[in-house]
């Protein structure tokens, strides 16, 4: 390996135990499984993953059981081409695991086993800061002992450190939120930590960054349901920026789409350190997209031939996220949110206005026939007033 390395990952290796069912079981219900597979999983191992398959030089950090799962899961991961010297297999400790129950329609309930992932302590971080302060990013997530993860990025004097703030956690610490160059999250983690009922529109995104920033953050990527993303800086908070989705060919799985998001997101910062972020995101969003159309995390995330090496010779498209501008009717906020590449048709769309155009109904609602009626009636009375007279 060379004298710099593109991403170390700092996070949870385990063994993923995914039963199928028709159904998820209710208390106290059995319920019959289609099939059962095992899988590589825990969301450290996963981003380091996603990054070295885009090509990243990669270090992964943390600890797995002196056990046969253990040394498959090393070496495995040696030969994703990432640097695992700094993996640690803890004796009479059993590799973290994670049984799965999951749906055909993705509804899924998860029961996470730490194991070796549990005895990754700050003295660990103190060890490997040589290593960790090689790399241009450092990628951390919340399945550690959170203490061990802000002493990570609190030692990390490398180029851009990343905190996905997954899986989401009620006892965050402030030091999480101000540390990380780059906090991403998803719209109901956002909605926790800036105290709002909820973040569904990018107006409430905005104001949930807005937050965010204010209560110490350095930058917020905030991931939405439709698989856009928004983002802030504390360097520029008048300039809230929307990135709409990569172009998803069908839905496969979307188990592994944050992943490959952070890997992608680690992958493109560490190559093109000096890029507006939105560059960045909008490369991560297209490895995002092209996950959603494989079965499986780990093997649906991208090879080299999603890598945008050309990045600084692409303009990504993103727009600005007006405070004043957004006060449209929710259900237009909404259509926004969902299909924001289609978003100029809400405007032929809301030419609906051809119908009120209709007021063509209205003239024979006017009747002007009636009208003429007493006219005639008129002339009529004139020529029997003329016979009249004639009569006489």
């Amino acid at each position: 390996m060379g004298k710099s390395v593109d991403v170390v990952v700092m996070g949870s290796a385990a063994i993923e135990y995914i039963t199928h069912v028709a159904e998820l079981p209710k208390p106290g219900e059995m319920v019959p499984g289609i099939h059962m597979e095992t899988a590589f999983g825990g969301k450290g191992a996963n981003q380091s993953i996603a990054a070295a398959r885009l090509g990243a030089v990669t270090t992964f950090l943390g600890k797995m059981g002196a056990d046969e799962s253990g040394e498959q899961y090393k070496s495995y991961l040696t030969d994703q081409n990432i640097d695992t010297k700094q993996v640690e297999l803890v004796k009479n400790t059993a590799t973290g695991m994670t049984e799965v129950a999951l749906t055909e329609e993705g509804e899924f309930y998860r029961i996470n086993v730490a194991g070796a992932n549990k005895s990754m302590t700050s003295k660990d971080i103190s060890r490997h800061k040589k290593i960790m302060n090689k790399s241009r990013v450092l990628l951390c997530q919340l399945e550690l002992d959170m203490n061990t993860t802000a002493c990570a990025l609190r030692q990390f004097k490398g180029g851009v450190s990343i905190l996905h703030l997954s899986p989401m956690r009620s006892d965050i610490p402030n030091e999480l939120i101000t540390l990380p160059t780059i906090l991403v999250m998803n719209q109901d983690a956002a909605a926790t930590l800036a105290n709002m009922d909820e973040v569904r529109t990018l107006l409430q995104a905005r104001k949930a960054c807005e937050a965010l920033v204010d209560g110490g953050a350095n930058s917020v990527i905030i991931l939405m349901e439709d698989n856009s993303a928004v983002h802030m800086s504390k360097n520029n908070k008048e300039m809230c920026t929307h990135i709409p989705a990569g172009d998803v060919r069908y839905v496969a799985d979307s188990s592994g789409s944050d992943d490959a998001f952070m890997g992608g997101l680690a992958y493109h910062i560490a190559r093109f350190p000096k890029l507006p972020r939105e560059h960045h995101i909008s490369a991560a969003n297209a490895c995002a997209a092209y996950s959603m159309g494989i079965r499986g995390t780990q093997p649906s995330f991208p090879g080299p031939y999603l890598a945008q090496d050309n990045l600084c010779y692409i303009t990504p498209t993103f727009t600005v996220i007006d405070e004043n501008s957004e006060e449209a009717p929710e259900e237009q906020r909404k259509e926004t949110i969902q299909a924001p590449a289609p978003e100029p048709t809400p405007e032929p769309a809301a030419e609906p206005s051809p119908p009120p155009e209709e007021p063509a109904p209205p003239p024979p609602a006017e009747d002007p026939a009636p009208e003429e009626a007493p006219k005639a009636k008129t002339k009529e009375e004139e020529r029997n007033t003329v016979a009249e007279a004639n009569k006489a």
